[in-house]
């Protein structure tokens, strides 16, 4: 299906032609379904790394290839990103393509000053260049750094504890500046750990996973004391569509389920989900983490009309369920 087919495709709306970094990426591969599925035409851009196996990342896209225009560039490429913009008429762009990783981003912090910094200013740039007036952008809870809990968007935010964190806190202001120039829309979103099928190998519920249904050991930091805002992907979705729907000016929302989860609880419902028992080594508080997230949702309950619903019971037996279909477990 062409994209002007795909525009035709849902009278009951004017759709859209809309460009998504990171499309083969867990968060972004999913909104990327969700776009076609009301009727969007998709352009879509990654650039396929090795940060974590390429070959999920292009399963995640197999079945969407035949329905979006794919482009395998990398965003901090600034000639092959603008090529993108001049060649079709985006609307608007759902900017989800990052280097992510807390702890890489430690040892390896040119590739997040590259991705997430250079990228994001091209992205930022060429929306303003090319007139498309309104972007979404992924940003991460990771950004309220040492702030109290719970993490509200009037947070100063000025304390990140990670290269990550501190790259994802400067698109975020690169966003404030367009907007204050060139009067550019962008709505920050700010992901709570998000988890379900097509989930990052990298992410704590895919570690756990993969140990427990091989019957390997799980690293449990923080001998356990850990709370985190587990958010599954679907709710996710939800609300960043509808914050591609509502352009708000400059706007930072929290995405998350506004209820923080203990890590042990969190390991048990997998264990449900699985039908095996975790063996667990408990070991100190690792460099660039902190103990506890928790997301205040009024703001996106509010003005996006954000309502997340899947408990972590649900959301695990979905993941677990994809990882053996996946898998072949």
């Amino acid at each position: 299906m062409t994209l002007t087919q795909r525009k035709k495709k849902n009278s009951s709306r004017r759709a859209e032609t809309i460009l998504v970094t990171g499309a083969a990426g867990f968060i972004g591969s999913h909104v990327v379904r969700a776009l076609l599925a009301r009727g969007d035409a998709v352009v879509a851009v990654d650039n396929l790394n090795d940060y974590y196996d390429p070959k999920l990342k292009r399963a995640r896209l197999a079945p969407l290839k035949k329905q979006i225009v794919f482009y395998k560039i990398d965003i901090a490429d600034r000639a092959a990103l603008e090529k993108v913009f001049k060649k079709h008429p985006i609307s608007k762009v759902c900017h989800l393509g990052a280097q992510g990783g807390v702890r890489y981003s430690i040892e390896n912090p040119f590739v997040y000053g590259e991705s997430n910094i250079v990228g994001t200013l091209n992205i930022f740039e060429f929306a303003k260049r090319y007139g498309v007036p309104h972007i979404v952008f992924a940003s991460s809870s990771s950004v309220y750094g040492l702030d109290a809990t719970p993490f509200r968007e009037d947070a100063r935010a000025d304390t990140p504890i990670s290269v990550y964190a501190a790259s994802k806190r400067a698109g975020e202001l690169l966003a404030h500046s367009y907007h204050h120039l060139f009067g550019l829309t962008t709505t920050c979103l700010r992901f709570f750990t998000v988890y379900g099928p097509w989930g990052r190998p990298d992410m704590a519920p895919f570690k756990f996973t993969e140990a427990i249904l091989n019957g390997e050991p799980i690293a449990v930091y923080n001998n356990g004391e850990m709370k985190r805002d587990f958010t599954y992907i679907g709710d996710i979705v939800s609300g960043v569509i509808a914050a591609l729907k509502k352009p708000l000016g400059f706007s930072v929302i929290n995405l998350g389920n506004g209820k923080p989860v203990a890590l042990m609880r969190f390991i048990r419902a997998i264990e449900r989900a699985a039908g095996k028992k975790a063996r667990i080594n408990f070991l100190p508080l690792q460099a660039g983490d902190v103990e506890a997230t928790h997301a205040d949702i009024r703001k996106a309950k509010k003005l996006l009309g954000y309502n997340p619903k899947v408990e972590i019971d649900e959301g695990t037996r979905e993941f677990v369920r994809w990882y053996k279909d996946y898998y072949l477990l």
